[in-house]
């Protein structure tokens, strides 16, 4: 595998072009504290916030090993990460797919992009045994001195031609990585985004009983309970994206939902069908 190299002045350009958070977060050391700041002065620190709060168009793994680089290049050609931003210290490196379409966190109805990417995400972690722990939500810097940069190619990947490649390599995940009980609970990167929003949403339609003509005081339950359900995970979701999960699933409920739109007459009588369903096959699975 040749690498594309590229001038220091070329290869801003091409971050800058690549890289869309206009105020992230970035520091230089994380003892010392990761804050938001500007964007040129970010750039002239080491780590930076890897995506813009509430959109995600770089899916990026850590790969902690001393030969990361041919990790990352190896037997994948029609799917190379477009940067790696290696350490030149220990050779771990920061693996970066770029997407042709930004994934979306907080509509309701891009969730299932949100849940196919955090698959996609697993997938080339486990293609090149990357760090489990890592968040996704800082990056190194790759126009940073610390770093060496390796540009492979501006070409970007599209979710589903990533999830074809890394399913016939045999990396895909499947359906029981994703219900795991251990992923649940404790999901990282994107996963904590699609485990959030379908753990509030379940919470939420049991919710709606106690809010019946009371839109906002629903939208505040919600908000309540999705931020409570944040502290659980051990890099818990900045607020904005919280707040984006919780509006999106009290808006729905509002505005689309038959449970709401219904009343609370329909809701108790489907209520207590249910629960007479479960009693029933209950009594018959201990017979």
């Amino acid at each position: 595998m040749v690498l594309l190299v590229i001038s220091e002045t070329g290869l801003g350009e091409r971050w800058d072009q690549l890289w869309l958070p206009r105020r992230p977060l970035a520091t230089d050391d994380f003892f010392g504290g990761v804050y938001r700041m500007s964007r040129p002065a970010a750039l002239g620190k080491r780590y930076v916030e890897s995506n813009p709060k509430l959109i995600s168009n770089l899916l990026i793994v850590d790969i902690d090993h001393d030969d990361a680089l041919s990790r990352a290049l190896w037997e994948r050609p029609e799917w190379l990460p477009n940067l790696v931003v290696e350490n030149p210290l220990n050779g771990r490196a920061h693996a970066i797919w770029a997407l042709l379409e930004a994934i979306t966190r907080t509509e309701y109805a891009r969730r299932k992009v949100v849940a196919f990417a955090s698959v996609v995400i697993e997938g080339l972690r486990r293609s090149v045994d990357g760090d489990l722990g890592y968040s996704g939500l800082l990056t190194k810097n790759p126009i940073h001195p610390s770093w060496n940069a390796h540009w492979i190619h501006q070409t970007p990947h599209s979710l589903t031609g990533l999830a074809g490649h890394l399913d016939t390599a045999g990396h895909l995940p499947g359906p029981a990585w994703r219900n795991s009980k251990a992923r649940r609970a404790d999901p990282t990167g994107l996963g904590r985004n699609d485990v959030l929003f379908t753990t509030a949403r379940h919470w939420a339609y049991r919710e709606i009983r106690h809010h019946f003509g009371d839109p906002h005081g629903l939208t505040d339950a919600i908000m309540h309970k999705a931020t409570l359900l944040n502290t659980d995970f051990s890099i818990p979701l900045l607020q904005p994206e919280v707040n984006g999960i919780a509006n999106s699933i009290s808006r729905w409920i509002i505005t689309k939902s038959r449970m709401w739109a219904d009343g609370p007459i329909v809701y108790d009588a489907t209520f207590n069908t249910i629960q007479a369903a479960r009693r029933d096959k209950s009594t018959q699975v201990r017979k």
